[in-house]
């Protein structure tokens, strides 16, 4: 990269430090206290600091060097945050795959990857790889594997250019793209961090899977101040959340908003002692303004919104607590983040203009794993040379320099030459009472090319479908009426809640 086009240092932020480094000194630091919580399993940091070491030290027993990398796929447990850490001590790049992937995408990724071991427990499909494959449980896989290995790894000088991690997209626009994150991106989130209360009394609970980056923003903060993390077991359940927020005092949260949902729903949240929250935290898919007054009224402690994509480039913040006439915005950019907007011929637009987002900033990928050409398509540059990254949204800022999204580019419905957004149409079908969860999607239509089709998830006491479709049209505008309204019993989501809409037009049939 040239000086033009490299990532800008953040503005504000302390030296770079590299999070193993100071995860290490929390251990020294508070060694009984407790650093990791899943089901009915504890550890406090001076075992998961050892633990850590012995990891780290068999992976370079193993010839893994600085710069190399290694595959976890698996339910959130002690021991995948184990190998996780592990492999950043030992200036490894991890690459945490999601668990709802096929045998074929799996293969990829670890091909991909670059990967020298795939540790997995018993959800991995079976499939071929020339990829040593480790179970990562306690009683049997992981020690036999650590039993080969030295207890203290040799001293790695990790550098903040260095991958940290290779975050897998979901695939829900097509093949998964490894993305590549390097150290000092984040060390970028844990300094933020600092502005939301981690410390070493926070308890974070963690219940979205640590192959996503979502999961990661908030647990490296966490451990990089010496606080507590706290995982969910099994399917996400707001009566088990809630339960375990309470008995651990929990003091922060990331969740995305389809759990938000959930759990304001459910009957029974109003019996739980949530005092103990500080701030809870929201990214990943569109969060409505009526959800967020929701949480704000009724959940103790602040509320961010992150807005921004694993790949890096710009993210704006919403401190809803904060801003309470701005619910219905994604905030605004964060202190040294570069956010513009764009024609489809990549010109610059003024404040007011819709177009696409693009960002720049110190936390950004360093690419593509493998994939330049992905790379080059992801990435615009402005008049003076710099880097700025893509995200395929369409927003526009208002006066105050907050951002409104639109939609997705590619979830834009192109109808008789008018564009129509489908978070303005899924906004207008949310004010109907009997609606609990909906989706719009563009179809092809000869007379139009395009017609906006809704997917709805009724609530109690749902009129019929083309009841429902009638009362929507007569709120819409003209071009903006639906062609055609379903009900489904739940809308497809992946791993984090995205709703795939991909699927949705995949399986309409007029």
């Amino acid at each position: 990269m040239t000086a033009a086009n490299a990532a800008p240092a953040p503005a504000g932020l302390p030296p770079f430090r590299a999070i193993p480094d100071l995860i290490r000194e929390q251990a020294r630091a508070r060694p009984g206290q407790l650093a990791l919580r899943h089901a009915n399993q504890r550890m406090a940091w001076s075992e998961m600091d050892r633990e850590v070491d012995r990891i780290a030290a068999t992976l370079q027993q193993h010839g893994l060097a600085p710069r190399d990398s290694i595959a976890i796929c698996g339910a959130n447990s002690i021991p995948y945050m184990l190998l996780f850490l592990g492999g950043l001590r030992a200036g490894v790049a991890v690459a945490p795959l999601p668990t709802g992937a096929t045998a074929e995408q799996l293969a990829g990724m670890v091909r991909g990857s670059g990967a020298r071991f795939f540790f997995i427990d018993g959800s991995v499909p079976e499939f071929d790889t020339a990829v040593p494959r480790i179970r990562m449980d306690l009683a049997t896989g992981l020690p036999a594997w650590l039993d080969a290995g030295a207890a203290v790894p040799q001293a790695v000088a990790v550098q903040p250019d260095w991958p940290f991690n290779i975050i897998y997209s979901s695939g829900t626009t097509g093949t998964p793209k490894g993305i590549v994150q390097p150290h000092g991106m984040r060390w970028a989130h844990v300094a933020r961090g600092e502005n939301y209360g981690y410390g070493p009394d926070a308890v974070a609970m963690v219940a979205t899977s640590l192959c996503s980056n979502t999961t990661l923003v908030s647990v490296f903060p966490c451990l990089a101040k010496g606080g507590a993390v706290v995982m969910t077991e099994g399917r996400f359940h707001p009566q088990a959340y809630l339960e375990l927020a309470q008995d651990a005092r929990a003091t922060h949260a990331m969740l995305v908003p389809v759990q938000y949902q959930r759990l304001m729903a459910f009957p029974g949240f109003g019996r739980y002692d949530l005092s103990s929250f500080r701030m809870k935290f929201c990214t990943s898919a569109p969060f409505s303004a009526q959800l967020k007054s929701d949480v704000l009224a009724r959940w103790p402690g602040g509320l961010v919104e992150y807005y921004g994509m694993t790949e890096g480039g710009g993210t704006c913040i919403l401190e809803a607590h904060h801003f309470p006439d701005k619910l219905h915005t994604v905030g605004k950019p964060s202190e040294g983040h570069d956010i513009r907007l764009i024609d489809e011929e990549g010109r610059e637009l003024p404040r007011g203009e819709i177009g696409e987002v693009v960002g720049r900033s110190g936390s950004m990928m360093t690419g593509y794993q493998n994939q330049p050409a992905k790379t080059r398509e992801a990435e615009w540059y402005d008049p003076q040379g710099q880097r700025f990254i893509r995200t395929g949204d369409v927003g526009r800022f208002d006066e105050d320099g907050f951002l409104t999204l639109m939609d997705r580019r590619k979830d834009m419905v192109i109808s008789g030459g008018f564009n129509i957004y489908p978070s303005d149409l899924e906004a207008v079908l949310r004010g109907h009472p009997a609606v609990a969860d909906v989706a719009v999607v563009g179809v092809p239509s000869e007379a139009w090319g395009e017609s906006p089709v809704a997917f709805v998830v009724a609530a109690a006491g749902a009129p019929t479908a083309g009841e429902l479709r009638a009362w929507a049209n007569e709120r819409l505008g003209k071009t903006q009426r639906l062609a055609d309204l379903r009900y489904l019993d739940e809308l497809p989501r992946s791993d984090i809640g995205k709703v795939l809409k991909r699927q949705l037009r995949d399986r309409y049939r007029p």
